[in-house]
């Protein structure tokens, strides 16, 4: 066993090589929010995509931006509105009158990186076509059904303030994020040097660092990292005890939770663990992986009740509270 572990930590050594270039490449444009490149990068890497919750100006956008370039791959931004409509995002049928037939015109969503500005202001059609495409890698146009390319991922975005005319999210479709980031503002430190660094002028563009290509690799050599049985208990225990709260002794949440992770997220730990390992050059992942990337995984899994509602207690509370009390292997 040993053995195969010291292969694949050669092999995660050899794909990962790649990491600190493409962080420092994104860094000269972006000041700070490391832990949001990571885990778009984490999301990428697991197949996976990303909500990201913000107040406006926090480089959301210029982020995913900048991460498309760095890779060299297709990036399309498509602002969300109330009055989008599916063609809109995913394309429609034209008819040609010179051919006298219809012609199939694909959408924005045929790209690499999709950056959905502002998801939440679109009705519910249009966050069904969304989904099909986030979920099955598919667009259908009419009786024709398209392979969307590879990668492909969805980096959504949503405003928690200004929630006129809004829609929210339905549960089923924030549960096909795999990781929700709860984007908070830089320090003064680094707040001084977005502003001696945008101040005058505009934002460096980022140089192609990474291709496609050893992204799909990367993908595949995530996939090797090794799990010990243990780490797979520890990640089943923490899911568990947010459906059944008294049965892991934290009997005060019973109240406060509405309903549980769901199985999605087992699976999201795990992929987002091994991912998490990548970035860390490990062929191995370590409880403190799981750790790291629980609370992305579960913030949006984890439905709270009015009770807590009116105690102010979050379901960033309640996962930080099952993080602390469920037994590290």
């Amino acid at each position: 066993m040993s053995h195969d572990i010291e292969a694949i930590q050669e092999k995660i050594r050899e794909q990962s090589a790649f990491v600190e270039r493409l962080v420092d490449e994104v860094g000269r444009v972006i000041v700070g929010q490391r832990t949001m490149v990571e885990r778009l990068l984490i999301g990428l890497l697991a197949d996976g995509h990303v909500l990201m919750e913000g107040v406006p100006g926090l480089a959301k956008t210029l982020t995913v931006r900048t991460l498309a370039q760095a890779i060299d791959t297709g990036f399309q931004r498509i602002q969300f509105t109330p009055d989008l409509l599916p063609a809109d995002l995913i394309g429609t049928l034209i008819f040609d009158p010179k051919r006298s037939e219809f012609q199939t015109r694909k959408g924005p969503i045929f790209s690499n990186i999709i950056l959905a500005d502002e998801i939440n202001r679109s009705p519910a059609k249009v966050q069904s076509a969304l989904l099909e495409a986030m979920q099955e890698r598919t667009v259908t146009i009419g009786d024709e059904t398209f392979r969307l390319d590879d990668p492909f991922l969805v980096l959504a975005t949503q405003n928690p303030i200004e929630q006129e005319g809004t829609y929210p999210l339905p549960e089923a479709q924030v549960d096909r994020f795999m990781l929700k980031l709860s984007i908070g503002y830089p320090d003064k430190e680094e707040e001084l040097e977005i502003m001696r660094r945008m101040g005058v002028g505009s934002a460096p563009e980022p140089q192609t660092v990474v291709t496609p290509d050893e992204i799909l690799r990367a993908r595949g050599a995530v996939d090797l990292i090794y799990m010990d049985r243990q780490v797979e208990r520890y990640i089943v225990e923490l899911v568990f005890a947010s459906r059944a709260p008294a049965d892991h002794g934290l009997d005060d949440l019973a109240d406060l939770i509405a309903y549980g992770a769901s199985p999605r997220a087992s699976i999201c730990l795990a992929r987002t663990a091994r991912a998490h390992a990548f970035l860390r050059h490990r062929g191995y992942v370590t409880p403190e992986d799981v750790r790291s990337v629980a609370l992305d995984v579960l913030r949006h899994r984890v439905l709270v009740t009015y009770e807590a509602e009116a105690e102010e207690v979050t379901s960033e509370d309640v996962v930080n509270r099952i993080l602390d009390s469920v037994e590290v292997p």
